[in-house]
């Protein structure tokens, strides 16, 4: 029996669900490693890494941070029970690679083929994960271990704000539509459900969350782990018709940042068209890495 609606949305933030993965780097000509490593509390997590350009032995590299129910690739449209569009890292990590840098991009917890930690929790123990691809990253060889970057849409880029503290030295992060959990709950169940019942998805949400003894979604903000990040240089973009983020939220995150470029307010009709940024200047995501993960 189908879930009634308010359940299915609820049940989709406090487990997510899961995207097969139907694409890889080779459909962009690139080569690529299957990797595997474990996150700082032992959850497995599957991934690509990809070498850098010959000549790029001791290199910086950039790690690709998905965000909610993608995978490692970004997003293939019409597998969520609610209207979604595609986002498609790979010509983006072309761009990345052909600058000159090596490549990791990876399944989140509970997503794709890594391994399960419930709840989900929109970056907060998702950081974990993160945490366990830079120690991956740090002790390769061909990886210079204080020059990696990060790039985190969306849940990926409250996990980079939420990890970044932790991982240090990270010169650069972009971050692309990351969010107040609390705040994309509830203008999400706001979208879907309607202003009344839509209010209603984030107390239970709390609720499952706190029986759980997880980080409650209301009271997230990626902004206070921003504030730690004197030594990392943000880039930041929330898309202006985003209708479950909020511009406020993000600029918020900016002006707490020490370490910041302007915002960058891209032009939007919806959440995922937002996302386009990072496809449609791909070029320009490659070169912020490139200058400020030079040697």
């Amino acid at each position: 029996m189908r879930l009634p609606r308010p359940v299915e949305l609820i049940k989709l933030m406090v487990v997510g669900q899961r995207q097969p993965i139907t694409r890889n780097p080779a459909d962009v000509g690139l080569a690529y490693e299957d990797v595997s490593f474990t996150a700082t509390d032992g959850v497995r997590i599957e991934g690509w890494f990809l070498p850098g350009p010959a000549g790029a032995e001791r290199g910086p590299a950039v790690v690709f941070v998905h965000g909610w129910l993608w995978n490692r690739t970004g997003n293939v449209a019409g597998l969520v029970p609610f209207t979604d569009r595609d986002v498609d890292f790979l010509p983006t990590i072309r761009a990345v690679h052909d600058a000159g840098m090596h490549v990791l991009t990876f399944d989140l917890s509970n997503h794709g083929r890594s391994g399960r930690r419930f709840p989900m929790t929109f970056g907060a123990w998702e950081g974990r994960d993160l945490l366990g691809a830079m120690s991956y990253l740090r002790n390769r060889p061909d990886v210079d271990p204080v020059r990696i970057g990060v790039l985190g849409t969306s849940m990926g880029g409250n996990t980079a704000l939420e990890a970044a503290p932790y991982c240090q030295p990270l010169p650069a992060m972009m971050l692309i539509q990351p969010n107040r959990a609390g705040t994309f709950i509830s203008r999400f169940g706001k979208d879907h459900l309607g202003k009344t019942f839509g209010s209603a998805v984030l107390p239970p949400t709390d609720l499952a969350y706190a029986a759980l003894r997880a980080p409650l979604p209301s009271k997230a903000d990626p902004s206070v782990a921003a504030r730690q990040l004197t030594n990392t240089t943000c880039f930041y973009v929330q898309g202006t018709g985003d209708p479950w983020g909020t511009m406020s939220d993000v600029e918020a995150m900016v002006a707490a940042t020490p370490r910041v470029l302007p915002l960058v307010k891209y032009p939007s009709t919806g959440r995922y068209e937002g996302y386009r940024y990072i496809t449609e200047y791909a070029d320009q995501v490659a070169e912020f890495f490139a200058e400020h993960l030079a040697g």
